[in-house]
């Protein structure tokens, strides 16, 4: 393909993830996995450089662009040579009309913006989530040792304060290699395993994971757990739950029972774990603004409308945890949102809800205080953003 032939995909794509941030579509990722899919005749070097032009103007954008030729107008900016790309040719975009508008440059949306500053996210911290993103991976110690797995991928390195994890040379092919097909490793950011390690989660304990999704941290928590004990993994939605049972099989996790729950019926299929669990862990469904460097056009996507939504959810689905576990075991909040509103202030409601209620400060080795609970960021941390807070029930 032509730079210019280029240029013009990379166009063409931003226009469909602009309409599907706009419409609750599909995710940048897939759609361009489609737009490749369709399109056989590009080789690696295309893809990659299409892909880089994309993710490019998506990071450089805060808010949701009019077009995707308006994006990457924006984009000439900061590479000028983009400019002759935009040759009018067969295949490449139309010439740049000298009076045509370009999107408007900027870390986030402004309403986003400031709800991030008043929850003490300032520029640098705003910057560090728009970078790109590290290759992590969790060692599962019920297969063998981080030795071994590092064994397996040149050039892996220890994270720090994460015993469990690896850190990769971007592009690594960890899909292909024998340790995932073995369940050796999984891919997992550092900072979602530091997280998962708050639950606390011991042999031998009854551990509900209330919004497991495929089951990342649900598999973190049996090994903590030596596979021994009971898991009981809930979710609501069907296609990312039916995931977990295959990697809970490749990973020889055999304590893990799933459940799909109707939403907003959670509790109709939870009775018989009242007062039960030992640890309730709640990764709840939030705004996603610690994992932009992951999914920059997730900031085109959120309103406060949504937000609101998502804050109402967060409570009740904390309000449900703590009818599930005993007296004095713990219910964990996890969000991967560095705003208030999802982390220290949904917190701060909680207890002001449940009188008696204390909190126990985590004990992660990284991360900073924040509100009744850990913060950790991209800047400081080196890993996805996210809140964390332990709760314990009265005895």
């Amino acid at each position: 393909m032509t730079p210019a032939a280029r240029t013009q995909a990379a166009i063409e794509l931003l226009d469909g993830i602009t309409a599907a941030a706009r419409d609750g579509g599909a995710a940048a990722d897939t759609l361009i996995a489609r737009f490749f899919a369709a399109r056989r005749y590009a080789g690696s070097k295309d893809r990659r450089a299409i892909r880089t032009l994309v993710y490019d103007a998506i990071r450089l954008i805060g808010e949701r662009p009019p077009s995707g030729r308006a994006a990457m107008l924006a984009l000439i900016k900061a590479q000028p040579a983009l400019a002759e790309t935009f040759d009018g040719s067969s295949y490449g975009p139309a010439k740049v009309d000298p009076g045509e508008a370009a999107a408007r440059v900027g870390l986030a949306p402004a309403w986003l913006r400031k709800l991030l500053e008043a929850s003490g996210i300032d520029d640098a911290e705003l910057t560090a989530l728009l970078g790109r993103a590290p290759l992590d991976i969790r060692v599962n110690t019920l297969m063998g040792s981080r030795e071994d797995a590092a064994a397996l991928f040149p050039g892996a390195e220890p994270v720090p304060a994460v015993p469990d994890a690896l850190r990769l040379p971007a592009d690594t092919p960890v899909e292909t290699n024998p340790a995932a097909n073995g369940g050796l490793v999984e891919v997992q950011d550092a900072g979602s395993q530091i997280v998962a390690a708050v639950a606390g989660a011991a042999p031998g304990m009854t551990v509900v994971d209330l919004c497991a999704g495929a089951g990342g941290k649900t598999l973190a928590l049996a090994a903590a757990m030596t596979n021994q004990g009971r898991i009981v993994a809930t979710d609501t939605d069907r296609a990312r739950l039916q995931r977990l049972a295959p990697r809970a099989e490749r990973a020889g996790v055999t304590i893990v029972e799933s459940r799909l729950l109707d939403p907003n019926e959670e509790a109709n299929a939870l009775t018989d774990l009242t007062d039960a669990a030992d640890v309730v862990l709640i990764d709840a469904p939030c705004s996603g603004t610690g994992t932009w460097r992951r999914n920059p056009e997730a900031r085109w996507r959120l309103s406060q409308a949504r937000l609101d939504r998502l804050i109402a959810t967060q409570a009740r689905l904390l309000d449900l945890g703590a009818t599930l576990v005993r007296p004095g075991g713990a219910v964990v909040h996890i969000v991967c949102s560095l705003l208030d509103g999802e982390g220290a202030g949904q917190v701060a409601a909680f207890l002001a809800r449940h009188p008696g209620w204390t909190v126990e400060p985590p004990q992660a080795g990284a991360g900073r205080p924040h509100g009744a609970g850990l913060r950790l960021t991209p800047a400081h941390d080196a890993t996805d953003g996210f809140f964390v807070a332990r709760l314990i029930r009265p005895c």
